[in-house]
């Protein structure tokens, strides 16, 4: 992917999404295939941009959905839990 363009690319706040289209060769035939990146990027002491970067395959990208849902169903549930215990 190094010096490659997206095909496509999403951004909302610090998270962005690109999709890659990739080729490989495979039995002397070129096969392409897409692949996807999710990076989410913040500001350190200094004025100093990070990031990190989770590379992804079509079928990583059900799987990591359902977990994200997963973790705001937990995060949310017990913000509520929290708030109603503290009243």
């Amino acid at each position: 992917m190094a010096g490659n363009l997206p095909i496509k690319s999403f951004r909302c706040g610090n998270i962005q999404g690109a999709v890659w289209l990739n080729t490989r060769e495979i039995n002397g035939q070129k096969v392409s295939f897409k692949t996807a990146t999710l990076r989410r990027s913040w500001k350190q002491e200094g004025d100093v941009w990070r990031d990190e970067v989770l590379n992804l395959r079509k079928n990583d990208i059900a799987k990591g959905l359902v977990v994200l849902n997963k973790l705001m169903e937990e995060l949310l549930l017990s913000d509520e839990k929290e708030s109603e215990e503290n009243e």
